[in-house]
């Protein structure tokens, strides 16, 4: 018997997309209803692979709904699972915790979500599935979560739905701590696992999933996002297959200037990213991260005139597409080796001056001082602005003096 079942996790529906309201309300517009749309495209992929069932492996929200029309709108997608015979079993998550979720709407019969007091095991009979959860009750749950878990049920596909990062190395707090090899003492043979956003195959036997969100919300979160189809044939899973399910998508690009005669060549160059990374995205909407890179003499011009160029680069976006946009850009270049000389004999070498300002022993000094002021004196809303660590105080003073050197070049250039 050959039969395919969908694992999704971490829809967050109605999370925000982070980064692009208070840039632009009329994109943030157009990529409003990304979440919503990707829970749909999850239910039709569900309805056209002819699904045996679905598995949603926690954070179907982000916890307690602004208003009812949240809940709403995921009992009548599943709703459309139910219709068509495809039932749906879910355990929650960190985000959607029962302890975090003051409401409640009645879902369809089909949709089965795992107890938060116990773990227990639920069986689709008709495929002699056993698939085994538990909900979180809490925002944190400790190790003996995972041990609570049954023992597999022999002659029967084994799956496990747990909601965890494992050991947390995989840079997300340590919910639900555990290892490969623990989960591998269960004897099952699929762990549908949620809460990292990033897809991943973490191991093939047994098969310890991660099927990543199904719509990146930030620019840390690029490329296709979406969930895992599982092939099972004959009691064995054979095959997990990606499925893209986003509708807009982020990208964060490095792009490498050192040879740029001049800001119209940079401009070219994103342009030309732009174009490539918007054909990867087939049609969604794309927010970019744009990051120049590369050692080059434009560096002071370019930080000096990074708005404008930022802007510029907007502009070649929007000329690609209406939802082609450039979320920022960043100026992470550096000025080359060779010193720089000065415009006349009598001139005053600022750039010489400033450098061996930052050179002087006590500029470390005067720096720790001024953060340990800025750490005691700034207002709350201030200090993200001005941060009280030296190191970071010292890449603003770097800043600040590319930023002199750049508004003095294009003032001789004028």
């Amino acid at each position: 018997m050959r039969f395919c079942f969908l694992h999704a996790a971490d829809l967050h529906i109605d999370s925000p997309l982070a980064g692009l309201g208070v840039k632009d309300p009329a994109v943030a517009a157009r990529f409003a209803q990304a979440g919503r749309r990707a829970v749909e495209a999850l239910i039709d992929e569900a309805i056209s692979a002819d699904a045996a069932f679905v598995v949603i492996s926690g954070d179907i929200f982000d916890g307690d709904w602004k208003d009812v029309t949240t809940g709403l709108f995921f009992a009548r997608a599943l709703g459309r699972l139910d219709r068509k015979g495809i039932p749906t079993f879910i355990v929650k998550g960190n985000h959607d915790a029962d302890s975090l979720m003051s409401k409640s709407l009645p879902y369809p019969p089909s949709v089965r979500i795992f107890s938060s007091a116990r773990a227990e095991t639920l069986l689709v009979e008709q495929r002699r599935v056993a698939l085994h959860g538990r909900s979180f009750g809490t925002r944190l749950v400790d190790g003996a979560f995972v041990a609570s878990y049954p023992e597999r049920r022999e002659g029967w596909l084994n799956i496990g739905v747990l909601h965890t990062a494992l050991d947390g190395s995989r840079g997300h707090a340590a919910y639900a701590p555990c290892t490969v090899e623990d989960l591998a003492r269960f004897g099952y043979d699929y762990w549908a696992l949620g809460h990292v956003h990033a897809a991943e195959i973490v191991a093939r036997d047994p098969w310890i999933v991660y099927p990543g969100n199904i719509q990146g919300r930030s620019v840390k979160e690029t490329g296709a996002k979406g969930a895992m189809r599982i092939t099972v044939d004959d009691g064995r899973i054979v095959e997990a297959t990606p499925v893209s399910l986003d509708t807009a998508r982020w990208a964060h690009e490095r792009i490498e200037i050192d040879d740029c005669a001049d800001e119209a060549e940079a401009l070219a160059r994103i342009e030309a990213r732009l174009g490539a990374v918007h054909a990867q995205a087939e049609a969604r909407p794309l927010a970019a991260r744009i990051r120049l890179v590369g050692a080059t003499p434009l560096h002071e011009r370019l930080v000096a005139g990074r708005e404008t160029l930022e802007q510029e680069a907007r502009a070649l976006g929007f000329r690609l597409a209406e939802d082609c946009w450039v979320e920022r850009l960043e100026i992470a270049t550096r000025p080359p080796a060779r010193a720089r000389a000065p415009a006349a004999p009598d001139a005053l070498d600022i750039a010489t001056l400033l450098r061996e300002a930052a050179a002087d022993p006590g500029f470390e000094a005067t720096l720790a001082e001024l953060a340990e002021l800025l750490g005691d004196k700034l207002p709350r809303g201030l200090r993200a602005e001005f941060p009280g660590d030296p190191a970071a105080l010292a890449q603003l003073v770097e800043t600040a003096r590319d930023l002199l050197l750049g508004a003095l070049e294009q003032e001789d250039a004028a």
